[in-house]
């Protein structure tokens, strides 16, 4: 099997569910094509008794059964199952391994040490955010593991019995409790307080329900948990606002994750805690964990070392856009007038021209529409949600989108206004340039632009598109007016 055709499969066995995810693929970007969810409910107790759930036993056995037929009817190899803190900690886990053995012939069934799950989750946060400095925070229903990551790796990493089944047991579902339990326990842990003033990131299903609820109650633009970013002033408003929320308040909210109310207030609790003891930059929410660390370590190292934002822009351009060389020559094109920009400015339009003709094979009239979803809503694991709308306006631009659209609503919630104007004037460069080279690096080369203020020239060589009250001319006016600047064409 050929490596873009090889498919791999993980099962994520926790304390309070258990899931089965089957990546597509050896890339930088993991490609989930299968991802299936079953609440369990294995930790209910567990302190208590000291044994799994005997329900979610029950029902574990017939999940893991079909968890099995399915990842080997798609093929996937590897295929392993990690078992995490209520496996790991309960009495009778040995049994329920040695069952699962039985159920899942063949297939690699380990339990993971709490430093194991702490490296698998760290690798997660870092396979989106390789530049990530700062406190990973991973909740799962047993326990929560506290890594702090920089410089590419993980440094100290410590699991502790906080996970919020496992902190409702122990409190007797009283929340104020829970925060006396949970504030005790962190600050046992000496080296959180020299995480102060770094942003922390949150992985696990508890932590993605307050995201879930945050997006639904301020009506943020953009639906994805991945990489949503609160200051730490509104992480503890949201905190507040959830411990104190009634289950019909939350209910009530559209898209609310009904399986995961019970646990909100808790994983808020555990999230007021953590702020107070960490005092974070910001904190971040990330989709990416165990299960996408386990794929980096064991399929994808071969690839990890590369940038996942410019992997994916290049496999994007890859599939859908005319030419994948154009890119270098259009960011060399349009550096003239984007002097004095910041190094993240200018990998914002790097990644841009990279992706400045994924909308070349749809139809005309939507080509500004698809590109902007696509751009918006794709899955990638390290799409910031300001790059993503920085990127998507000025692609949208690009193809014309009129400026005051509801499409581009999201970019316009999300961006400054000086980052708007400089989307629109990249957005309408692009569009000048593909008019002059029809997505050709020869035409390209033929023409070029400069700014001699109070002017903006365009300056076009003896093969270039000479075309004076063409469309040539109205875009370059429309760029040349974007900049405050007169527009003056000179032949060569």
């Amino acid at each position: 099997m050929s490596s873009s055709a090889q498919r791999s499969a993980i099962v994520d066995l926790g304390s309070n569910s258990v899931r089965l995810v089957v990546f597509e693929g050896v890339a930088r970007n993991p490609l989930p094509i299968f991802n299936e969810k079953v609440t369990l409910k294995l930790g209910r107790g567990l302190d208590a008794t000291g044994r799994l759930n005997d329900e979610g036993v029950t029902l574990a056995m017939d999940v893991l059964g079909r968890f099995h037929t399915v990842a080997r009817a798609m093929g996937a190899e590897p295929f392993e199952v990690l078992a995490t803190a209520a496996v790991r900690d309960a009495s009778n886990g040995p049994d329920f391994v040695s069952a699962i053995r039985a159920r899942m012939p063949g297939v690699a069934i380990r339990v993971l040490e709490g430093t194991e799950e702490a490296d698998y989750a760290a690798r997660g946060v870092l396979c989106g955010l390789p530049e990530a400095n700062g406190l990973v925070a991973d909740i799962g229903g047993g326990s929560l593991e506290l890594i702090h990551v920089a410089d590419g790796q993980y440094y100290e990493a410590l699991t502790t019995k906080l996970g919020v089944i496992r902190l409702q047991d122990r409190a007797k579902g009283v929340l104020l409790e829970a925060e006396r339990i949970a504030s005790e326990m962190l600050q046992e842990v000496n080296w959180l307080p020299g995480m102060s003033g770094r942003p922390l990131y949150l992985v696990g299903g508890a932590f993605r329900a307050l995201a879930r609820l945050q997006i639904a109650r301020t009506q943020y633009p953009l639906n994805l948990v991945h990489l949503f970013t609160l200051s730490e002033g509104e992480a503890r408003e949201m905190s507040d606002w959830v411990i104190g929320a009634s289950k019909r308040t939350l209910e009530k909210l559209p898209n609310a994750p009904r399986k995961r109310l019970g646990d909100a207030p808790f994983a808020a609790v555990v999230l007021k805690c953590l702020m107070e003891r960490v005092r974070p930059s910001k904190v971040v929410f990330s989709v990416d964990g165990l299960r996408e660390g386990w794929y980096m370590r064991h399929v994808a190292s071969s690839v990890a070392g590369e940038d996942p934002m410019t992997t994916l822009a290049e496999e994007m351009a890859d599939r859908l856009a005319r030419s994948v060389t154009l890119s270098k020559a259009l960011v060399d094109w349009t550096t003239p007038i984007f002097r004095g920009e910041t190094p993240s400015q200018k990998r914002l339009r790097q990644l841009t021209c990279t992706l400045s003709d994924i909308g070349s094979y749809d139809h005309p009239e939507y080509r500004a529409e698809q590109t902007y979803q696509r751009v918006m809503h794709c899955h990638g694991v390290g799409f910031e949600h300001t790059a993503r709308a920085f990127i998507g306006l000025t692609l949208a631009v690009r193809y014309e989108v009129a400026m005051d659209s509801p499409l581009i609503e999201p970019s316009r919630r999300l961006l400054s206004r000086s980052e708007i104007d400089r989307a629109v004037k990249l957005g309408l460069a692009l569009r000048l340039a593909y008019t002059l080279c029809a997505g050709t690096e020869v035409l390209l080369e033929e023409c070029r632009l400069l700014v001699e203020e109070p002017q903006l020239v365009l300056i076009l060589g003896a093969r270039s598109v000479r075309a004076a009250g063409s469309a040539v001319r109205r875009r370059f006016e429309r760029l040349a007016a974007a900049m405050q600047l007169e527009a003056q064409v000179r032949e060569e």
